[in-house]
């Protein structure tokens, strides 16, 4: 086998990979026979609204991942991934709305209806192409691949690290945010892009639909899990962690720091477009709220409850505190924010290396109290 088979295997040689891969397909598996096989009137059926919002989260794990390898293991806190989260989900939106076609209100097979509204005349060149399923997918990598390319080589070639990064990222997304709003934009403006009919022309109202967006944002999760995991146990993942923990030896033994972070940074953002892509057409609607930096401030809280540097903390973390968002949203609507914050600090107080710390070190503590672990340890 060759290192390059080595680099992309080497995930599924370790434990908490099949660990986390054994409980997503498990709970793939289990939701799909409930809501499929489950009588509607049983208490154990899973409800097409259900398997939605279960969706919502997995695609929320997945831009939690993309999160925790930048913010992990290269140590760049970015505050702006809602940005690429939100490019993502226009392009798969552009998509959408083109497939309605004549359906719609107006009744225009070329312009969607909110331009028809507005008044314009012909399709903007850069909603081109977007009939076309293969050619959205791949704006979906490329749109947020290319906005990262290009603020990442002009950030980390000037060297800009630290919170002045983590203030550029967010300043990043607020402009986007802004752009977006306006109509001129050609975006939808404060409304943005809805009333979607069909994917791939199967019906996005049916529940067949929905249970194969839920299923496909599985695999997609697993996916970049398992392309994350290769990246941070190969050299690349080394050298990142060096860059992170000691950026000027790791320049002074020849390495190009800002290459291995432009590299991962790229990565990361594509990901995130990836999750916002499955995001749209299980929720139903992208709007500029996307950009707003407060939602890229709430993934990092996800992460950090989770637990930095380990890929499973970020999934638990995404879908712990947007569960208990769906909950207390309806229980205590206007405190939300306030017990968010909290939350965030006392995470970071009480257990600074997340939930997944948590578990490693009671692993860590059974492994102390059993005589043969421990010989093995140390032999």
């Amino acid at each position: 086998m060759t290192s390059s088979q080595n680099w992309l295997f080497r995930p599924f040689q370790e434990r908490s990979t099949q660990i986390f891969l054994g409980v997503l397909i498990t709970a793939l598996i289990v939701v799909t026979f409930l809501h499929l096989f489950m009588p509607q009137d049983s208490a154990l059926h899973v409800s097409a609204y259900t398997v939605t919002l279960l969706g919502k989260y997995l695609c929320y794990a997945l831009l939690a991942v993309a999160v925790d390898l930048v913010w992990g293991y290269l140590g760049i806190l970015s505050l702006g991934h809602g940005a690429f989260f939100a490019l993502g989900g226009y392009a798969m939106g552009m998509y959408l709305m083109r497939q309605i076609g004549d359906r719609g209100t107006y009744g225009d097979p070329i312009l969607p209806d909110f331009m028809v509204f507005l008044n314009w005349q012909e399709l903007p060149w850069y909603w081109l192409g977007f009939d076309m399923a293969w050619f959205a997918f791949i704006m979906v990598l490329l749109a947020p691949g290319l906005l990262a390319l290009v603020f990442g080589f002009l950030a980390f070639r000037s060297r800009v690290t630290g919170v002045y990064l983590s203030i550029i990222t967010q300043a990043l997304t607020f402009a986007l945010m802004l752009a977006f709003f306006r109509n001129e934009m050609g975006f939808g403006g404060n409304n943005g892009l809805t009333d979607f009919r069909d994917i791939l022309g199967f019906n996005l109202r049916s529940d067949a639909t929905r249970l194969g967006l839920f299923i496909a944002t599985g695999i997609a999760l697993a996916l970049g899990y398992i392309i994350c995991r290769a990246i941070v146990t190969s050299k690349l993942g080394r050298v990142s962690v060096a860059c992170r923990d000691a950026e000027a030896r790791t320049r002074f033994l020849g390495y190009r720091v800002e290459r291995v972070q432009l590299f991962v940074f790229v990565i990361s953002a594509m990901l995130a477009g990836v999750a916002g892509a499955l995001y749209v057409p299980q929720v139903g609607i992208i709007n500029p709220s996307e950009f707003s930096p407060l939602f890229s401030i709430e993934i990092v809280v996800w992460v950090a409850l989770g637990g930095r540097a380990t890929l499973y903390g970020a999934v638990i973390g995404a879908i712990l505190v947007n569960y208990a968002k769906t909950v207390f949203t309806g229980v205590m609507p206007d405190a939300w924010l306030f017990a968010l914050g909290a939350l965030f600090v006392l995470v970071t107080v009480f257990l600074p290396k997340g939930i997944a710390g948590l578990l490693q070190k009671r692993k860590k503590a059974e492994n102390d109290d059993d005589p043969a672990t421990a010989q093995e340890a140390t032999a």
